[in-house]
């Protein structure tokens, strides 16, 4: 019979050996974590996906954002010329500079996913590397929405809280989620990224308005996100906008171009059986041309499937009221694909982007660099700020009353010299009602005005129906893309030709 103190030896000693195990375990798992941070680096830089950790934005000249102006410098600060925008360094920009920060961080951030459900017709469950002017245009589609629900002046309430998104904290970032999870299986313990953090529940106060308003707000904010969640049942998330392009030709895997994806965002509004989303419909120009009757037929005409009277449909039990709306009236988001140049962008154009940018219902402006998409949102001087959809993140289920938000707003800007800019790209604007769109066409029209230098404008408003005047009837939006056809009304060579500064 074995003595009881013998077994306690080779226990001891079994605990032992084990821990020595462990002990190395942790030692490579820390070598691996360094390694892991500089190779992740290494791969961003190459494949063109750098992250930096400050922007420089000037202190003496304004900035705006999606129709609003910020002024970073303050009224005693004469010495100073630049500023870096860190959203962790409180003090490094002056002026109204938080505000600016905080309405940044406010816009819905749309990027590559991984771990996804398979996409439409393919097996691919990420779309890292080929679905970005997809995410811009998601971008610009969740800011139409943002109006139309929550209103320019909307920001989020945990946007300050947002940490800085920059090369070493994501890298490192990535590489210790990898770690955790070979940690936890040399553990065989749960890993720290599969433990699910404990839900936030706030007590909202019904007591005033402007609390119950905030709550309101608040569930605006959460659904519209969800429907751009990365399943198949989301209304305006990937896998619809994938499905709807494999009707005009495109793939999971191919490069979608800004006009390709106008039409998508287009159909995808339009078939979204959500009651919330029944007050919204989207247009798309024909051929540099906004034809206002379609416009305000859109704004007038009913929509099939559920009343517009009905708001968002929330995760939760709850259900926001709507949207003010006119009676029997819906808002139109309005898509202008336009090419800007020829193999580089005109620099006349310039002032216009500008121009456009400075409008609040202006909704951006998706292009980018050749092929490589972003989502345009404001300038400064000769820059161009934008949102980069350059980011691979993982799956978040938005089914959930309380998925987190976190990932779905972006702490930093970028910016990008107009000269980079790729000449093809998609404009946008929202239009609340007929009234409104009277105006903004009127607006526009003004600051479309051509120069003693521009021979053409980049897009034109006319009367009418576009059937009135449509030259490219039976063409898939994909081989309307580029060269577009131009109206014989602006026009006197052949209706082939397409005239570039």
């Amino acid at each position: 019979m074995t003595q009881p103190h013998l077994l306690s030896s080779a226990h001891h000693s079994s605990a032992a050996k084990r821990g020595r195990v462990f002990t190395i375990g942790r030692v490579c798992l820390l070598f691996l974590t360094i390694n892991l941070t500089n190779i992740l680096s290494s791969l961003l830089c190459f494949l063109g996906w750098a992250l930096k950790s400050k922007t420089s934005f000037s202190r003496n000249s304004p900035v705006f954002l999606l129709g609003k102006c910020y002024h970073f410098k303050a009224e005693d600060d004469e010495s100073v010329t630049e500023a870096c925008y860190d959203a962790s360094d409180e003090d490094s920009v002056t002026g109204n500079a938080e505000a600016f920060r905080k309405d940044f961080a406010s816009r819905v951030w749309l990027t590559y996913r991984e771990e996804l459900p398979p996409l439409p017709s393919s097996p691919l469950t990420s779309d890292c590397g080929w679905g970005c002017m997809l995410r811009a245009g998601q971008m610009m589609l969740a800011q139409a929405l943002t109006l139309h629900f929550l209103g320019r002046d909307w920001t989020w309430s945990e946007a300050m809280s947002l940490q800085p998104l920059d090369a070493e904290t994501w890298t490192a970032t990535a590489a210790r989620r990898l770690v955790a999870s070979l940690e936890a299986s040399l553990q065989g313990s749960p890993g720290a990224s599969d433990q699910a953090s404990p839900p936030t529940h706030r007590a909202h106060a019904r007591g005033s308005a402007e609390e119950a308003d905030a709550h309101l707000k608040e569930m605006y904010h959460r659904t519209l996100v969800s429907w751009f969640g990365d399943s198949p049942s989301a209304e305006l998330g990937l896998h619809r906008l994938v499905g709807t392009g494999l009707t005009m030709g495109k793939q999971a895997g191919d490069w979608y171009g800004p006009a390709v994806v106008a039409h998508i965002l287009k159909k995808a509004v339009e078939e979204a059986m959500d009651p919330g989303l029944a007050g919204v419909t989207a247009y798309v120009s024909q051929d540099c041309t906004v034809y206002s009757a379609d416009v305000i037929d859109s704004h007038e005409a009913p929509r099939a499937g559920p009343s517009s009277a009905e708001g968002p449909a929330s995760p939760q039990s709850e259900r926001p009221v709507s949207a003010s709306l006119p009676p029997d009236g819906r808002a139109v988001i309005i898509l202008i694909p336009v090419r800007l140049g020829g193999e580089k962008t005109n620099p006349d154009y310039f002032n216009l982007a500008k121009s456009i940018l400075s409008l609040e219902y202006c909704i951006g402006i998706i292009g980018g660099k050749p092929k490589q998409a972003c989502y345009f949102v404001g300038f400064q001087d000769d820059s161009l700020i934008y949102m980069d959809p350059h980011y691979c993140q993982s799956f978040v289920d938005v089914s959930t009353s309380d998925f987190p938000l976190q990932s779905y707003h972006c702490p930093s800007p970028k910016k990008m010299p107009f000269s980079k800019m790729d000449p093809s790209c998609t404009i946008g604007f929202y239009s609340k009602s007929a009234q409104d769109y009277e105006r903004i066409s009127q607006e526009l029209s003004k600051v479309l005005q051509p120069s003693t230098k521009e021979k053409y404008p980049a897009f034109t408003f006319m009367q009418g129906h576009g059937r009135d005047y449509d030259l490219s009837a039976g063409l898939t939006p994909e081989k309307r893309e580029w060269p577009f056809i131009r109206d014989p009304r602006r026009t006197v060579t052949t209706t082939g030709d397409f005239v570039l500064l």
